[in-house]
Order: structure tokens, then C-alpha cells, then sequence
């Protein structure tokens, strides 16, 4: 039978928080009208048992309220209890629910008023025939008592423990369960009372007692068994209750766990694991940390064992590494003791073949050497080292090399298969060592080294390896790993230098010595390079190369070492003499030289400054590195880099000026950065020498243009050393200088940059407004100091080649007067400059285009920001002065400020209600016959649609459909597609109906094909299989689409009518099949194609293997073999009868007769040349052949076989030279396609050897005109 009490608190709604239990209405009548339909025994009892505790109530006057029915059940149940007969479960069971029910709503005075209540529970828990529901209800009622009711009588609060512990071995699960969560709760409770120190001895023993009953009888006995079953039923109690109870009385009960760990039962391991985990992971308990380590001790070793369950040993695992965590808190001496023993046991899990286990040893491993591996260990065992002889030290090994040694056995043949898993604990052991590593883990890095020369197909794990061997190098230091594992250049045969090593160096050194590549790898360089010349001299030109290759490897090592150098103070100097040196006779070695420049500076600034290096992808020894910089070594650092600043800023200024060319930048960013730091005359030196030669180049410019145009060209501008280009180069350098001067130096760039900006060339133009633009950006101060004169500069008209650093400038101009206050200023600003900007928005060039678009929205964000002065309206009226250049009168202009009126919209939600105000002079200017402005209406069209909620859409719906669809009728054609595209984006948000309720009534037939091909669309898809429309699914959803012009006011005439299906449909998903605006044709097919086959067959190309259990891909691989082998043996299409059913031919399937009528419409003929499948182009080209006389051969096809047949009076079967219009192609490849038909002629028969071909045809045609008289003649003499 159910239980009562969990069918009420289930089925009937109640429970001890039930808030529409009544306290003040009455409770009888509540309950009746909940169970008076129930027709189960249980129920019937409790409403009789309710009716005649009411009538009780009733007749005494009493308040029908949970308080009286409490007092009234009390007395019923007292009255029973005291019969000395047992009285009837049918009449106690309800009693005790009724008390369950009302306890929680009865005061806890009330409850505790002469003991009643207590006696009157252990009463009912006394009896000898309970059933489990009136036990459940019973166990309620104590818990409730023992811990809201306080000041119980202690006699009968030990009674209560003492029965509660019973009922925890109880042989009713429910029960079982109910005592062990009571119990819980009466610990926490009570806990640190004197109660709750009872009640855990309590526990305690009885855990003893039925552990020794267990342990001493026999084991076939049914007192053995009867133990073990009650162990087993403590054992589920202590996982909840151990963690709560006094440290004494928890050691004694892990003496107990010792006992049963060593049976190696998985039913019994497991809960002694789960208990054993809740005391650790719980961080208020009292852990004896002596008996806790020594119970790890035993689990490492006996659950470690191959023979053991997965189960076991992924548990045991966790368990391990959460006790040793927690045991290493507490004690830190008592646990580094057993700690070599508990890595010994996660070893041994990592061998076994079982996956999860080994996940979980490795996370244990990892877990333990970075928790419990401390400082001090690490400092006792390298003093241990160095104090001790080498025997002793053999004999007596320190704990850190116990743990090293059976981290480094992990790396034996034994482990192969968990390699990849070992390098990741081997990693850890040595991030967590560091420097110190090079004591304990030599031979692991050799070790490690070696395996380098496994064949490829044995190892699968070279990546991991490699990331093993940086985290050593990381850890040890350039200099230690090299002596450990050496490069090997010195070998004579090039084959065996370590050249596997250059990348890991590259990638992994951090915090190493300026002085060690100064006198070490710098010596290699010099050393190979003069190796390198030698074999040059001896004509060995490839073993040269090879070398120089070498060479340039170690010189890639630089910036590595100039990653948080530990020595750049005491050695930065002599490298730097080396650099120079370097930078003026090694020309491939100065991108690398800039880049490690760059990296010292910017560190050592960022340290200065105070700012925080990200340490979310940082490793631990970059983490180590970074650690031991602080302000003041930062600035020691800088201060050196300072001194060595003229020579280097001399060094590649020169270089920069003679080079003309800087690929990547990397010499005018090295520039830049030491001129931050440089001293103010240095920097001023190098740019007054810089300005001169400017002057120089410029005077030499004005002569030479004068001198061109008397007739005498003496410049030539793809010349390298002319002056264009010598002004062009020292524009850059002035760029680079920017960084270090001050606002007068400045104040005299701008001067030299006046007349550059008018100069007639657009390359020195195109400088001059990059350097003004880096100054507008470093300096606001700039900007409102010379506002005046930039303006009257913006005015002039640049080259085009310059617009793009002219918006640049723009930018920072117009953001300047959206934070002054004088309204009328700012409008003048903005109104003289925004149509130039606008207009940008229409250049061919992509990047000053994209430029326009950023700049615009740029200064909406400059005007929107609230904590600079701006807000709402100030952007409204920017968007107003944006749409006030609608009033332009050259389509150019027009066009151009619908797009910034897109931009912006897509950008600000909070200007769709302004565009939706422009929509009658949009649909206006869609009557104008211009395609520029009628795309960029569209794309505003398809903006408002993707971002507008949808009741903005509703509201506006029948405009902008009845708009769409009006056109005039030379331009209609062009756009049906971007209509088409509209109309399903507004079905898609708003509904088919709403759309069909506002469709012109000459349109529904447009609404209608859209529906239909939605709808084939959708049965194509519900047609593949679950497989492919999950990962249908995941390809086609993605990020939100971010902006893009060409995708927005793309031409469509490129375009497939489905490309931009479902484009910007931004907030609710990505760009999905039909979204890509941006795909060719060609592509756009293509990815169709591709889709179309992924719903029917398996990627054949990917490298993993077909995974058989998954019944899905299993599936998909079956169909698509046998859908290739169908094609492969007929590519007919099947056949259907007119209800849809497929039509089976039995034998040899026949040939589908072609349509002979003539006046069928062949157009309408599936399969037919001329099919809705069919481009114009080949429809156009079919045409031609059927226009004319088309040679087709069907007089020598077979009937029954494949092939071609002799026929008698005939030719051979053969085959001609057909004409292609590819033949007049200028490309030769088509022509030799269409040549190639010429190879495939065939010889006349043997008959007709030696004939013409006007003989043989002549001869052919003459026998079947002959034939034909003689019938007609026949015929004639028959109708006579």
C-alpha cells in the first residue's frame, strides 16, 4: 500500500509548509474536503478518525483550529495507548498523521506542555506491529519535536536518540532513509552540546557493535549475514551523518572504515568513500587528521590494484585527492609523509584501462602537487641534497624525490597508452618546482628528449610532448635546459643538430638572461655564420642555406629572451651594442631585433604604469617571470633602455630613411617606442634633422616639378631614392617620432604639414593627413587650441588616396564640437563637414569606405555618451543633420545619405521611430528610375525590417508593402528579388496572415509561390534525418551578423534570388544557409550543392573513422552507399503514378517514351531542355540547335543494349566535329577544349574505303530514294 503520508504531501497538496493549511479556520473540514473522494482504506480511517475528533470538538465548544485537534488527537491517542490490549493500526495510523500534519502549526510551548507529545511518539514508535506509513508519520513527529522544541527531559531524549538509531537499520528502505535524514538533522541541531556529543558516541558505538558482529561471526551464519546487512545500512547513514558529528567519535568510526577497506568490496568500498568524501569536502567539520591519512593510505593501496572496479577506482581517486587536500590544511607534517604512498596509488589507477578512473588519477595527481607541495618541502629537500653524500642520499631519498620518481616512471613503455595524460602531471610537477626542477627532474627532461625519436605512427602525442618540454624549459630556464638538452650545432653533419628545439625555445622561454644570448647564443651566431661562409667558398650552396637558416633561428630566439629578462639593468647594454651592430649588416634580422625592442619597452612601461597583466591565459612561468618585476626594477630597466636610446634611435632612423621600405612596420614602431621613453633632446635632435631633410626633399620636389614642366622630367616616382618618396618615407618617420615631443615640437610638425597638405601629389597628401591624424588623436588639447586653423584645413579637397586619413582627422574634429556647448558652433562644425564624410560612404576603395562608416558612427557614439556631455538628443539631432543630406541633388549624395541613415539605424535602436518617419520619401524615391538610390533604399528597407521589434512592424506593415510593390516600370525587373527578399523577411516576423491582410489583391499570386517554396523547403528538412537536421542546425547558426556594406546595398543582379534570405535577422539568429549576401554566385550554388548532398551522405573526407555505435551516422553511411550504388547502375529517375506511389518495372526496367506530341508545352515537361531547372543560357543555346539541323545519332541506338548498333546501308557508327562558339575564344584553353573533339573521329566503314564522303553519302542517299520510288510506284499500281 501507498503511503499515507506521502500520498497527502504528494497527491493532496500537503505539507508541513503548506500555506493554505488553515490554523485559525477549521482543520477538520479542510482535510475532508481534500480526502472525502478518496476511496482507499487509509483515507477512509483518517476521514472517520477527522469526523469523529470534530464532533468531539463540536460538542465541547471548542474551535475547530489545528491548535484543538492537536489537544484532541493527544487525548484520543493517550486514551488508546493506555488500554492494555495494543490497540488497532487502522485507529493509531491515523492519529499519528493527523499529528504530523498539525505539529508544524502548533507552538513549540504547546508541543513541549507536559511531555505529552514525546511519550505519546515513542509510544507509538514502541509498538510491535507498525506498518512503515505510520512509522514515517511517527518519525516526523520526533524529528519535529527534537529539533524546534527545546528544554526536552533528558531521560526521554535519550530514548529518542536510542530509537531513532534503531529505526537507521530498519528493513524498510523509507523508513531507512527517513531516520537517516532525521538523525542529520537532530546533529546539526544540536551541535557543540553536550546532546550532540551522546548522541555521535552513540553512533559510534552502534557502528562498532554491528562491526564486530559482523567480524566475529561466521560468515555463512545468519548472524553473519544479518551484520553485514546492518553494517551496510549504518554505512548509508554515516554518508550524511559522519560529517557532523564530534572529531572523536569520527576517528573511531574511521578505525571501523580501515577494517571494511581492506575486504576490497565494491558495496562496501562505496560507501565508505561517499562518507569519507563528505567529511573532507565538508568545511565545518572536525577531522581527526591522523586517522584520516592513515585510512587514504589504505584505500592508495588497496584500490589500486588492477583487479579493482572502475567504479572503485574513480572514487577512490577523488577520495584521495580530496582528503589529502584537506589533511595538508590541518596537518601539514602528518600528511607529507604518506604522500609519496598516495601518488604510488594514483600511479598504478592511471595504468588501468578504465577512462574515467584515469581522468580522475590525473586530476588527483595535478590537485596534490600544486596543494601539497609547498615552499618549505621543496627548500628541506634541496638542503637534504646539498648536505648529504651521495650514498646517504641514495639510501635515504627526500620526499620531493619520491614524488619526482614515480612521476617521472610515468614516462615508462608501461604507460604508453596514458602519455598524453602523464605529460600533463609531468607538466604540473615541473611548473610547480620551477627553477628548482634542474635538482629532481634531469633525467625526466632527457627522458622526455628521447622520445622525440619515436616513429610518428608509435607516438600520436608530439604536441603534448612538445608542451611537456616548454613547461621544463619554462621551469628550469633557458640556460639549465640547454646544458641538459644541447642544440647540437657543432656536429658536422647538419642532420643531427636538435633543430626540433627552435620552437619550443621560441614559444616557451620567458624570464631568462639577457647576458646568457649575449655570450651564448650570440656566440653560435657568429660561429655558424662564419660555418656558413666556408661552405659558401667550397660551393656547397645548399648546406650553406641550411646554415644560414640555422643562423636566423637562433637570432628568432631574441624576443623570447627579452620577455621579462631577469639581468636587463646589468646586460642590456653590452646587447645593445650587439643590436647595432646587427641592424646595419644583417638586414633580415631587424624585424626580429624590433619586435624584442618593442617587447622590452612595453613591458617595463606597462609595469610602470600600473597596469595588470591578463593572467587568465598566462602560464605559470610567465606568471613567475612577470612576479619578480615591481615599479622600481621597471624603472631601473627603462632608465638603461634610455641610455642606449640615441645609438639605437640614430641606428634605425638612418635605416628607415635609407631603406624606404618598413614590411610590417617593425622599424617605425621600434621608433616610436623608444622615442617614448628617450630623452626629450633626443628626440628633439632627431626630429629638427628629420624637418630639415624634409625641407631639403621639398625644395628638391618644387625644383623638379618646375623643371618637368619646362620640359625636363629629372624625377622619376617608381624610383626609391626620389624625392617623393624620400618626403613620403621621412612623413613616417616623423609619425614614429610623435610618441616624444612635447607641445611645441609638435606645434612645428603642424607647420610642416600645411603645405603638404596642399601638395599636388597624393602620395605626400596622403602622409601628411596620417601624421596630422595621429596627432589629433594623442592630443585633445591640440584640437581645441588650434580648432581654426584645422578647420580652414578640413575645408581644402584631398586627393583621393587621402581620404581615408582625412576622415581620420574628421573624426576627432566633429567628436570635439559634440562635447562643446555652444549649439550653434557645433551645428556649423557638423553641418560643414558631415555631406564629406557621407559621401565617403560611396568611394570604391573598401577601406576608406569602411573608414566613412566607422567615422559615422564614431561620432553617434561621441554624441550618445552621457559620461563626456552627450545624450538622446544630442544624437537625434545628429541623425537629423544625417538625414538632411536627403536634400542633395545628385543621385550620389541621395544614395549616399540613405546609407548613412541605415548605418546609423542599425547601430541605435533608439533611432528606428526616426527612420520609420522617413519612410513616405523613401517609397517616393523608389519611383525614381535610379538603381544607385533605389538599392540603398532597399537595404534601409531590410535594416528597419531585421532590427524593428515586431509591433513596430505591424504598425508600419501595410505601408511598406503596398510601397514595395509599387514600381515603375523600368526598374521593376532589376529589384525582384530584393522585393521578393522583403516580403519573406516580413512574413518570418510578422506572419503569413498579417502580410496577406495587406497584400494588393494583384499580388497574391507573389505571397502565394512564397508560401509554397517555404513550405518545400520545410518538407525537405522534415524529410532528412535527425542527424542531419541537427547538424543542419549547428551550420547554419552562428554569431549575430555584424555590419557589412556590401552585404547591405549589394547589386543584385550578382546575386541568387535565395542569398540573403534571412541576412541581419541579428537578434534572434545568425546568418544561416539563405543569409549570406555576400557570396558569388558561383559560391552560393556551391554551398547549395553541398547542403543538399549533407542531408543524404556521409562526409567521406573526414579523417576520423565511422563511429559504429552511433546509430545515426551508422545509418547515413549505409543510405548514401546504397543511394551512390543506385546512381552508379541507373541515373533515371524513379517513376510515380498519379496518387503519388512509386511504379517497380519486374525484369528489365523500361525506357520512358519520349513526348512525340507537338503541341505539348515542353517547357512544362519535367526532365525536358527546357524546364524551370534550366538557365536562360542553355535554354538560349538549345534553341539554337533546334533551330537548325542537329545531328543526334539516334538511328544507331540499340533498344536492348547499351551502345551503338551497325546498321545495314549505313555508316559506321561515328562520331563529328560539332561546332563551339569556344573556338573563337581568345583564351586558349577553351580553344584547345573545343579542338579536342577532332581526336575523336572515327574512320568510315571498309565498304566506303576510299570514298569521298559526297560519294558515300550520295550513294546512301541514292539506294533509300530508290527504295521509296519503288514503294510509291507499288502503292500507285495497287489504287489502279
Amino acid at each position: 500500500m501507498e503511503p499515507l503520508c506521502l500520498d497527502i504531501e504528494t497527491n493532496m497538496s500537503l505539507t508541513h509548509s503548506e500555506p493554505y493549511l488553515p490554523v485559525t479556520e477549521d482543520f477538520g473540514q479542510f482535510m475532508l474536503s481534500r480526502l472525502s473522494q478518496s476511496k482507499r482504506p487509509d483515507h477512509k480511517h483518517l476521514c472517520a478518525v477527522i469526523e469523529e475528533l470534530s464532533k468531539t470538538l463540536t460538542e465541547g465548544n471548542h474551535s475547530l483550529t489545528p491548535v484543538a485537534y492537536f489537544a484532541a488527537t493527544c487525548s484520543s491517542l493517550d486514551s488508546l495507548l493506555s488500554s492494555d490490549a495494543e490497540p488497532s493500526l487502522d485507529i493509531v495510523q491515523p492519529h499519528v498523521v493527523i499529528l504530523s500534519l498539525v505539529f508544524p502549526k502548533v507552538s513549540a510551548g504547546v508541543l513541549k506542555r507536559n511531555g505529552l507529545a514525546l511519550r505519546l511518539i515513542l509510544s507509538v514508535l514502541r509498538l510491535r506491529s507498525n506498518t512503515p506509513e505510520c512509522l514515517v508519520s511517527a518519525l516526523k513527529c520526533l524529528v519535529h519535536l527534537l529539533t524546534n522544541v527545546e528544554s526536552m527531559m533528558g531521560n526521554e531524549v535519550s530514548e529518542s536518540y536510542s530509537i531513532l538509531l534503531n529505526f537507521v537499520t530498519h528493513s524498510d528502505g523509507k523508513v531507512r532513509k527517513l531516520a537517516s535524514s532525521c538523525l542529520r538533522d537532530v546533529l546539526v541541531k544540536s551541535s557543540g552540546t553536550k546532546a550532540w556529543q551522546s548522541l555521535s558516541g552513540t553512533i559510534a558505538e552502534l557502528f562498532q557493535k554491528y562491526l564486530d558482529l559482523a567480524h566475529k561471526s561466521e560468515v555463512r551464519s545468519a548472524e553473519g549475514a544479518k551484520g553485514a546487512q546492518q553494517v551496510l545500512y549504518i554505512l548509508s547513514a554515516l554518508k550524511e551523518c559522519l560529517a557532523l558529528m564530534s572529531k572523536k567519535h569520527i576517528a573511531t568510526v574511521i578505525d571501523g572504515f580501515k577494517i571494511l577497506l581492506i575486504t576490497r568490496d565494491a558495496f562496501i568500498a562505496r560507501p565508505v568513500i561517499d562518507s569519507l568524501n563528505a567529511l573532507c569536502l565538508n568545511p565545518t567539520s572536525e577531522v581527526p587528521v591522523e586517522a584520516l591519512v592513515e585510512v587514504l593510505y589504505h584505500a592508495a593501496v588497496l584500490f589500486s590494484a588492477p583487479e579493482t572496479s572502475a567504479d572503485a577506482m574513480t572514487s577512490t581517486a577523488r577520495l584521495l585527492k580530496v582528503g589529502m587536500m584537506r589533511a595538508f590544511s590541518l596537518s601539514r607534517d602528518i600528511c607529507v609523509v604518506k604522500l609519496p604512498s598516495v601518488f604510488n596509488g594514483l600511479k598504478d589507477i592511471i595504468a588501468s584501462e578504465h577512462e574515467e578512473a584515469i581522468f580522475a588519477a590525473t586530476d588527483a595527481l595535478k590537485s596534490l602537487i600544486n596543494s601539497c607541495i609547498d615552499e618549505s618541502l621543496i627548500r628541506e629537500s634541496i638542503n637534504g641534497i646539498r648536505n648529504s653524500d651521495l650514498d646517504a642520499r641514495k639510501s635515504s631519498p627526500t620526499v620531493i624525490e619520491k614524488l619526482c620518481a614515480t612521476v617521472e616512471s610515468l614516462l615508462d613503455y608501461k604507460y604508453h597508452a596514458v602519455w598524453d595524460m602523464a605529460f600533463q602531471v609531468v607538466s604540473t610537477m615541473f611548473d610547480k618546482l620551477g627553477e628548482d626542477s634542474s635538482y629532481f627532474m634531469r633525467k625526466t627532461l632527457q627522458d622526455l628528449s628521447d622520445m622525440k625519436d619515436l616513429p610518428d605512427e608509435d607516438f600520436p602525442y608530439t604536441k603534448q610532448l612538445h608542451e611537456c618540454v616548454g613547461s621544463a624549459l619554462g621551469a628550469m630556464g633557458p640556460e639549465t635546459f640547454l646544458n641538459i638538452v644541447r642544440l647540437n650545432l657543432e656536429a658536422s653533419d647538419l642532420s643531427e643538430v636538435n633543430v626540433w628545439l627552435f620552437p619550443i625555445l621560441k614559444q616557451y622561454t620567458v624570464g631568462g638572461r639577457l647576458s646568457f644570448f649575449t655570450e651564448y647564443i650570440s656566440r653560435m651566431i657568429e660561429t655558424m655564420s662564419q660555418k656558413s661562409q666556408q661552405l659558401k667558398l667550397q660551393g656547397l650552396t645548399a648546406a650553406s642555406k641550411s646554415v644560414d637558416s640555422l643562423v636566423y633561428s637562433l637570432w628568432a630566439l631574441l624576443p623570447s629572451f627579452c620577455n621579462y629578462p631577469m639581468d636587463t639593468v646589468e646586460s642590456f647594454s653590452d646587447l645593445g651594442r650587439i643590436l647595432c651592430g646587427a641592424l646595419q649588416s644583417q638586414a633580415e634580422t631587424r624585424g626580429i631585433i624590433c619586435t624584442s625592442l618593442n617587447i622590452l619597452i612595453q613591458q617595463n612601461k606597462e609595469v610602470v604604469e600600473g597596469k595588470e597583466m591578463p593572467v587568465n591565459d598566462a602560464s605559470p612561468a610567465m606568471l613567475r617571470a612577470s612576479a619578480r618585476y615591481n615599479p622600481d626594477i621597471a624603472a631601473a630597466n627603462l632608465k638603461v633602455l634610455r641610455s642606449c636610446a640615441p645609438k639605437l634611435l640614430d641606428v634605425l632612423s638612418r635605416i628607415f630613411r635609407e631603406s624606404g621600405k618598413d614590411d610590417g612596420g617593425s622599424l617605425q614602431s621600434a621608433i616610436g617606442n623608444l622615442a617614448s621613453i628617450a630623452e626629450k633632446k633626443t628626440v628633439s635632435k632627431l626630429l629638427f634633422k628629420t624637418l630639415r631633410e624634409l625641407l631639403e626633399a621639398t625644395k628638391t620636389a618644387i625644383a623638379q616639378d618646375e623643371s618637368s614642366v619646362s620640359g625636363m622630367d629629372v624625377d622619376n616616382a617608381a624610383d626609391k631614392n626620389s624625392s617623393s618618396n624620400l618626403r613620403a618615407t621621412l612623413f613616417d618617420l616623423l609619425v614614429s617620432l610623435l610618441p616624444g615631443l612635447d607641445g611645441p615640437e609638435v606645434d612645428t610638425v603642424f607647420s610642416s604639414l600645411k603645405p603638404a597638405m596642399q601638395d599636388p601629389k597624393g602620395q605626400i597628401q596622403k602622409k601628411a593627413y596620417k601624421v596630422l591624424s595621429v596627432i589629433l588623436k594623442s592630443s585633445d588639447g591640440f584640437v581645441s587650441k588650434n580648432l581654426e586653423e584645422l578647420l580652414e584645413l578640413m575645408h581644402n579637397i584631398c586627393h583621393v588616396s587621402a581620404k581615408r586619413h582625412k576622415l581620420d582627422c574628421l573624426y576627432f574634429l566633429l567628436a570635439h564640437a559634440s562635447r562643446t556647448d555652444d549649439l550653434k558652433a557645433r551645428k556649423d562644425i557638423v553641418s560643414s563637414f558631415l555631406p564629406e564624410v557621407i559621401l565617403a560612404l560611396k568611394e570604391v576603395n573598401k577601406k576608406t569606405r569602411s573608414r566613412a562608416y566607422d567615422v559615422l558612427v564614431q561620432i553617434g557614439h561621441a554624441y550618445a555618451d552621457e559620461e563626456n556631455g552627450g545624450d538622446n538628443e544630442k544624437l537625434h539631432g545628429y541623425f537629423n543633420m544625417v538625414v538632411g543630406c536627403l536634400a542633395g541633388e545628385k543621385p550620389q549624395m541621395i544614395s549616399a545619405a540613405v546609407k548613412g541613415v541605415a548605418r546609423l539605424t542599425y547601430e541605435f535602436s533608439d533611432l528606428i521611430a526616426c527612420a520609420y518617419n522617413l519612410l513616405p520619401s523613401t517609397f517616393l524615391l523608389l519611383q525614381r528610375k535610379n538603381k544607385e538610390i533605389t538599392k540603398a533604399n532597399l537595404g534601409l528597407l531590410k535594416v528597419l525590417v531585421a532590427k524593428s521589434p515586431v509591433e513596430g512592424l505591424h504598425a508600419n506593415l501595410k505601408g511598406m508593402v503596398e510601397g514595395l510593390l509599387k514600381w515603375p516600370e523600368g526598374t521593376k525587373n532589376l529589384f525582384k528579388a530584393k522585393v521578393r527578399l522583403l516580403l519573406e523577411m516580413l512574413i518570418k516576423k510578422c506572419g503569413t496572415e498579417a502580410v496577406k491582410s495587406v497584400m494588393p489583391e494583384e499580388h497574391m499570386k507573389l505571397l502565394t509561390n512564397i508560401r509554397k517554396v517555404k513550405d518545400r523547403k520545410e518538407k525537405k528538412y522534415a524529410a532528412a534525418s535527425e542527424m542531419s537536421r541537427s547538424q543542419h542546425s549547428k551550420e547554419t547558426s552562428s554569431k549575430v551578423s555584424r555590419w557589412n556594406d556590401t552585404k547591405i546595398f549589394s547589386d543584385f543582379d550578382d546575386e541568387d534570388e535565395d542569398s540573403d534570405g534571412d541576412y541581419m535577422d541579428g537578434e534572434t539568429r545568425g546568418r544561416s544557409k539563405a543569409s549570406s549576401l555576400l557570396k558569388s554566385k558561383a559560391s552560393a550554388l556551391r554551398s547549395k550543392k553541398n547542403q543538399r548532398q549533407s542531408h543524404l551522405e556521409v562526409n567521406e573526407s573526414d579523417d576520423e573513422p565511422l563511429d559504429l555505435m552511433d546509430r545515426y551516422k551508422t545509418r547515413s553511411a549505409l543510405r548514401s552507399s546504397e543511394l551512390r550504388k543506385r546512381k552508379a547502375d541507373s541515373d533515371e529517375e524513379a517513376e510515380f503514378d498519379e496518387e503519388g506511389r512509386l511504379i517497380i518495372h519486374e525484369g528489365e526496367r523500361a525506357k520512358r517514351k519520349e513526348i512525340s506530341d507537338p503541341d505539348s508545352d515542353a517547357k512544362s515537361s519535367k526532365g525536358s531542355r527546357f524546364s524551370a531547372n534550366t538557365s536562360k543560357k542553355n535554354q538560349k543555346r538549345m534553341k539554337t540547335s533546334e533551330s537548325g539541323y542537329a545531328y543526334t545519332g539516334k538511328e544507331y541506338a540499340s533498344k536492348k543494349a547499351s551502345g551503338d548498333l551497325k546498321r545495314k546501308d549505313k555508316l559506321e557508327p561515328y562520331a563529328y566535329w560539332p561546332l563551339d562558339r569556344k573556338m573563337m575564344s581568345r583564351r586558349p584553353d577553351q580553344r584547345a577544349v573545343a579542338v579536342r573533339g577532332m581526336s575523336s573521329v572515327v574512320k568510315l566503314t571498309k565498304r566506303l574505303e576510299g570514298k569521298s564522303t559526297a560519294e558515300a553519302l550520295a550513294a546512301t542517299k541514292f539506294k533509300k530514294f530508290k527504295r521509296n520510288g519503288q514503294k510509291k510506284s507499288a502503292g500507285k499500281k495497287k489504287s489502279k
